[in-house]
C-alpha cells in the first residue's frame, strides 16, 4: 500500500516523472487513477506503465519541451490530490488519456483545474465520442482533442495552440461561450497518417515511475510496445478493426525491438520483457521474421520475455515454431480465451473454439511456455450453462498445467461494454442506455470471501452494475471470487509436475 503523501511542492515534483523542476513545465501528462484511492487505498504495489503517454512525452522532450508524467494510478492518488498537484505545478498544458473506466475520474480531475491551464485530451474514449467529451462541462479547459495516436500532433500543439487549426483530426471547444451555445471546432478534416513506429525514439523510462521494476523472482523487467493496431474484430474490444478503419496496422522491425531490449539491459540491467500489444504473436508474418532475428541475436540465451498471442494463429504453427519461441526466451503467452461456450465465442467473433484453446494451451505447456488466459463472464445473451462451461474450461486448463512443464493462470472479469466497440453499438440498438453503460464502478469481491490482497491488479475489476446475460451480477461476482481464490492458491502454493 502506498505511504501517505504530503502536499509539499518538493513531493509534487518527485511524483512528476521526467520533468525538470528548474524549468517552466510545458506539459504535464496525467494518468488518472482507476478509482479514487482516497476512499479505498490500493492493496497492490504495481500497475502497468503508461507507455502511450511515455511515447508522447519522449517525442515532446526530443522537440525541446519540458514535460512530465503524473501517474496517479501508479502512486495510488485520489482525485483531489491529483488535481491539487497539477494546480500547484501550473504547467502550460495538462494532457489526459481518456479511457472508458477512468473517464469520469478524469473529468472530475479536469473540473478542478485552474482555468489558466490549457487541457489536451486523447485516447480511445476521446476517439469514440469526441463531441460528448467536448460538451462535458467538466472539461472546461479543453483546447485540443486529438483523435488517434498523438505523438506528432501533440508536439505541434505545444508549439502553438493555433496550429491545431491546420492539424488533421484535432477538435476543440470554445470555452468562452455559454454551454447552451457551445462551439465545437475541427481542424483539418483530411486523413491523418499515423507515425512510423520504427522512427519513433525509444520510450524515455524517466517518464515511467514503475518501469523498469524488480519482479518477484528478482529479475528486472520492462514493458515494450512491438506493434500498433489489431487486424481482428472481437466484438467487445474498442480496438476492433471494423471500428478503426482509419488505423494502419504497424509492426516494429525486430532489429529495432532487439536494440531497445539491449539498451534497457545496458542502462537498467533488464533481463525480462513483456510485449503488451496484441499483435506480436498474433500473425505469422510477425512471428517468423522476429524469431530469426531473435535467434541471431541470442535473445534466448540472455533474456526472457512474455507476449500476447492469438489462439487461431498459434494453432496453425507446428511444434518446430513453438520450440523456437521457447528457445528464443518466450516465458509466458497471454491468450484471450474469453469463454468455454462455442456459441458465445462465435458471438464475440473470436474465430476459435474451446477445443482449439485446449490444444494450443496443451502444446504450449508441453514446450515449457506458460499461459495466462483471459476470460469474460456475463457476455450479452450468455446463459447460466454457458457461464458454467467457462468455469469448467478454466478447470480443465488448470488440470493440464498440473501435469505439464508450463503453468496456466486464469484471469476472469465480468463483461463491461466499451464505447467504440461493436457490441456497444449493438446494445444501444437493443435499447440499452449508452450513458448507463459508461457508468463504471469498481468491484469489491471481499463479500464473497476474496481477500483483496491476493487479487493481483484488483483495480481492473470494475462494472457498470448492469446484467447482460442470464446470470445475476452477484452470482457472477461469486464466480469471479472462486476463480480468484483458486488461482491465488495455485500461484502461491507448491507445484509438482507429473511425469
Amino acid at each position: 500500500m502506498p505511504a501517505p503523501l504530503s502536499t509539499s511542492v518538493h513531493d509534487d515534483n518527485e511524483l512528476t516523472a521526467g520533468a525538470d523542476p528548474n524549468r517552466l513545465l510545458d506539459c504535464l501528462f496525467v494518468n488518472a487513477p482507476l478509482r479514487d484511492y482516497s476512499l479505498r487505498p490500493r492493496v497492490n504495489d504495481y500497475t502497468l506503465p503508461v507507455l502511450g503517454m511515455g511515447y508522447i512525452a519522449t517525442v515532446a522532450r526530443v522537440a525541446g519541451f519540458n514535460v512530465g508524467v503524473l501517474d496517479a494510478e501508479a502512486h495510488g492518488l485520489g482525485i483531489q490530490r491529483t488535481a491539487a498537484i497539477v494546480n500547484q505545478l501550473r504547467p502550460r498544458w495538462t494532457a489526459f488519456n481518456l479511457l472508458a473506466p477512468t473517464y469520469d475520474l478524469t473529468a472530475r480531475i479536469a473540473a478542478e483545474l485552474d482555468p489558466g491551464i490549457l487541457v489536451m485530451v486523447g485516447g480511445h474514449h476521446a476517439k469514440a465520442g469526441p463531441s460528448t467529451v467536448l460538451r462535458d462541462s467538466r472539461f472546461h479547459n479543453v483546447s485540443a482533442l486529438i483523435i488517434g495516436e498523438g505523438e506528432t500532433r501533440a508536439v505541434e500543439i505545444l508549439k502553438d495552440v493555433h496550429r491545431r487549426q491546420a492539424l488533421p483530426q484535432v477538435m476543440w471547444r470554445d470555452a468562452g461561450q455559454k454551454h447552451s451555445k457551445l462551439g465545437i471546432f475541427h481542424g483539418d478534416t483530411q486523413p491523418w497518417l499515423a507515425p512510423d513506429v520504427n522512427t519513433l525514439p525509444f520510450v524515455d523510462r524517466r517518464f515511467l515511475p514503475q518501469d523498469p521494476y524488480t519482479a518477484e523472482d528478482g529479475r528486472i523487467e520492462a514493458n515494450l510496445v512491438c506493434s500498433r493496431g489489431c487486424p481482428y474484430d472481437c466484438t467487445f474490444c474498442g480496438a476492433a478493426v471494423s471500428m478503426n478503419a482509419d488505423l494502419t496496422i504497424r509492426t516494429r522491425d525486430p532489429h529495432d525491438i532487439v536494440a531497445e531490449m539491449d539498451q534497457l539491459h545496458a542502462e537498467h540491467g533488464v533481463t525480462a520483457f513483456r510485449a503488451v500489444d496484441d499483435l506480436f504473436l498474433g500473425a505469422r508474418r510477425v512471428i517468423h521474421p522476429a524469431m530469426k532475428v531473435f535467434a541471431n541475436a541470442g535473445i534466448g540465451e540472455r533474456y526472457v520475455w512474455d507476449a500476447t498471442g492469438r489462439i487461431n494463429v498459434l494453432d496453425r504453427e507446428d511444434d518446430a515454431v513453438l520450440a523456437a519461441l521457447r528457445a528464443n526466451g518466450l516465458r509466458e503467452v497471454a491468450l484471450g480465451i474469453e469463454s468455454g461456450a462455442p456459441r458465445i465465442l462465435e458471438a464475440m467473433d473470436k474465430r476459435i473454439t474451446p477445443r482449439m484453446t485446449h490444444t494450443v494451451t496443451r502444446r504450449l505447456l508441453q514446450h515449457g511456455i506458460s499461459v495466462k488466459g483471459y476470460f469474460i463472464l456475463g457476455y450479452p445473451g450468455e446463459t447460466r450453462e454457458e457461464a458454467e462451461q467457462t468455469i469448467r474450461h478454466i478447470k480443465e486448463l488448470w488440470a493440464l498445467s498440473d501435469r505439464l512443464p508450463g503453468t496456466f493462470r486464469a484471469s476472469a472479469f465480468v463483461f463491461r461494454p466499451y464505447p467504440g466497440s461493436p457490441v456497444f453499438n449493438t446494445l444501444v440498438q437493443q435499447g440499452y442506455d449508452p450513458a448507463a453503460m459508461q457508468t463504471y464502478t469498481d468491484v469489491d469481491l471481499t463479500g464473497h470471501g476474496t481477500d483483496e490482497a491476493m487479487r493481483g491488479r484488483d483495480e481492473f475489476n470494475f462494472t457498470t452494475g448492469q446484467q447482460f446475460g442470464d446470470v445475476p451480477l452477484d452470482e457472477l461476482n461469486r464466480m469471479l471470487a472462486e476463480i480468484s481464490r483458486e488461482q491465488h492458491e495455485r500461484s502461491r502454493g507448491p507445484r509438482e509436475v507429473k511425469a
